[in-house]
């Protein structure tokens, strides 16, 4: 499959700040690829890198087969971009937003109108249409912004944060419709903050940090690799302490166990056989198990880790009556 975003030791400074330090990506035709990353960690400077909005100061860059900064021209045309912030005129109508981005983009007048309708009906904005935006909510303006960058049928989008401050269920409405272009054969670049978003959407998931890619892959490869199963246990509160001691080794690797509210989690390797473990040293111990249940790791298991945030240390806290 052919890539249609290349990135090969891409470096960018601003005064002291390395927002970038040897940034590395692909992401492959066709494919949703989601970037995680702490904030500062370089998603944004990388999106405006790709999107011709910055140059970088060292490495390769190609999208669709064209360099961003000396055939940005050429490139622009073929790309969409979403931000964070709704990027669109308050002062006209939604109708009248989208028609001037059509218009950016060269498109007959005939070819705006059809645009136009087009994507209102797709977005749900056919009835507020000829509405001025001063009168949209928070998620219809981010719907509309998302339309702004479908205007121009782009062969690959670039999502930075879209659904960023919306409620869940504007959100969700954004999922489906992000769906929809995916099912439609878009290829997507997304970069958010919400794991169970990457999670759905995504195909493929990088991790960057310090403005280096660090990891990628998919969900399920990521959290083979770079986390654990973990056991839950829950537990009278006078028996934490104890219980810490009685189930030391059972834990995987360097973590240790961490309470919480007569709770006890512990990171392991060997799954049920760890969970039978645990609960067999626990009854020798006279130790009462109230409830155990083993889950499998979550994105945010594997961010953390992976982002040095991880490490869990043992905290006892008391149950309150």
């Amino acid at each position: 499959m052919s890539e249609a975003v290349t990135v090969k030791n891409v470096y960018k400074q601003f005064g002291k700040v390395h927002a970038l330090n040897g940034a590395n990506l692909n992401v492959p035709t066709g494919e949703v690829l989601s970037l995680l990353g702490p904030n500062g960690a370089g998603k944004t400077t990388l999106i405006r890198i790709l999107t011709t909005l910055l140059h970088p100061d060292q490495g390769e860059v190609r999208v669709l087969g064209l360099d961003p900064v000396q055939e940005a021209e050429r490139l622009r045309p073929l790309i969409g971009l979403a931000g964070q912030y709704a990027a669109v005129d308050e002062n006209l109508t939604g109708r009248e937003n989208l028609e001037m981005v059509a218009r950016l983009y060269h498109l007959s007048w005939r070819e705006v109108k059809r645009r136009t309708t087009e994507i209102l009906e797709r977005l749900s904005l056919s009835d507020a249409a000829n509405r001025i935006l001063k009168t949209y909510s928070g998620g219809m303006r981010r719907r509309l912004d998302l339309g702004a960058s479908l205007v121009g049928s782009p062969k690959i989008l670039f999502m930075d944060e879209p659904t960023t401050g919306l409620d869940p269920r504007t959100r969700q409405d954004l999922w489906d419709i992000i769906e929809d272009l995916v099912a439609g054969g878009t290829t997507l670049l997304l970069t958010t903050q919400y794991l169970e978003e990457a999670d759905r959407l995504a195909k493929r998931i990088a991790v960057i940090d310090h403005g280096a890619v660090i990891a990628q892959g998919t969900s399920d490869e990521l959290k083979r690799r770079f986390a654990s199963d973990v056991l839950e246990l829950k537990l009278m509160p006078q028996d934490l302490a104890r219980a810490v001691q009685t189930l030391e080794g059972v834990s995987d690797g360097d973590h240790k166990c961490e309470s919480q509210e007569g709770k006890l989690s512990l990171p392991v390797s060997e799954g049920t056989q760890s969970l039978l473990t645990a609960v067999r040293r626990l009854d020798e111990a006279n130790i009462t198990v109230k409830d155990v249940s083993l889950r499998r790791p979550t994105l945010d298991d594997v961010f953390l880790a992976l982002t040095n945030k991880g490490t869990p240390k043992v905290v006892l806290t008391q149950e309150t009556a």
